[in-house]
């Protein structure tokens, strides 16, 4: 297998919060030193079934934005297994600017091959992947965040004896394969929490396809949008770091724990309740952040 079970424990911390309750943080930003997060898990089956067919002439395609994790994750396997990878990238305005970008730096530097769509291309990947599917028939094609059924799977793995004592489990959500993973699979008597990092209103029937389950309840911390990063949300990555050591993104989990800790303060927990969060990872995105933050002449993300 490419992608393996990791040899080291993935570490839960507690954070310390003047309440009676408890609230930790699962650090599986630390499972794999590129390949960060919930990515890991979202492509371990995913990548490690299609591999094991052995695939003639085998080629990994996916789709994403401009600082998509994702991307960024799926350059890095390909670069590990030493197969080539295509990234569909929105925004052709990029086409020219891609070296000012982080993320597409080190995609092309793992040897992900760009190309740059438009938006409105963009909208119609389903199109798109049947196209590209015909002209590669022996390709993996990955949808946009890594989200399917396979990827359900792998997210399962996130789940584990110690995780099971929680009352409260949280995740941040992007595309939803990562909640409806936690859903699928968590114990009864758990309660799943997403935070939308995006304004979508399908997602409740994306992950209803994904997951049986109705034990979840969806939040939205996206604060104006996608992508928005407002100086309070800088400010508390910033202490966050200072106080607990532990690194945060301004697109999903930054967004997270600044929500989970507005809940805690409203009351929205009951008293004795055993909070974990999950930390997907993305921190790759922070380079590409603070280049626009500096555009701007305001704080970073230190």
């Amino acid at each position: 297998m490419i992608l393996q079970f990791p040899t080291q424990k993935i570490p839960i911390q507690e954070i310390p919060v003047d309440k009676k309750l408890k609230l930790f943080i699962k650090r599986e930003d630390l499972v794999h030193p590129q390949i960060s997060g919930n990515k890991y898990w979202k492509l371990f089956f995913n990548i490690n079934n299609y591999l094991a067919q052995n695939p003639v002439k085998p080629y990994i395609i996916t789709f994403g934005g401009a600082f998509s994790n994702h991307i960024a994750a799926v350059s890095a396997v390909g670069n590990l297994a030493g197969i080539p990878a295509l990234g569909i990238i929105r925004g052709e305005e990029l086409k020219d600017k891609w070296r000012e970008n982080p993320t597409l730096v080190f995609a092309r530097k793992n040897g992900m091959n760009l190309q740059f769509v438009t938006r409105e291309e963009y909208r119609y990947k389903e199109k798109l992947t049947e196209f590209l599917q015909k002209e590669f028939q022996n390709a993996l094609i990955i949808p946009e965040g890594g989200t399917n059924e396979v990827a359900v799977e792998g997210v399962k793995m996130m789940l584990n004896n110690e995780t099971k004592d929680f009352d409260y489990l949280c995740t941040a959500v992007g595309t939803g394969g990562t909640i409806s993973g936690i859903s699928k699979f968590c114990e009864e008597n758990q309660k799943v929490i997403g935070f939308k990092a995006v304004m979508d209103n399908s997602l409740e029937e994306t992950i209803g396809k994904l997951t049986p389950r109705k034990n979840f309840n969806l939040i939205d911390s996206s604060i104006g949008g996608y992508g928005k990063i407002k100086d309070e949300n800088i400010r508390f990555i910033n202490d966050f770091k200072m106080n607990y050591g532990i690194p945060l993104e301004p697109i999903y989990t930054g967004k997270m724990m600044q929500k989970v800790f507005e809940m805690i303060e409203e009351g929205y927990f009951p008293e004795n309740s055993k909070i974990l969060c999950f930390h997907t990872g993305g921190l790759q995105g922070i380079e590409g952040a603070n280049l626009l933050l500096e555009k701007q002449n305001r704080n970073l993300i230190r």
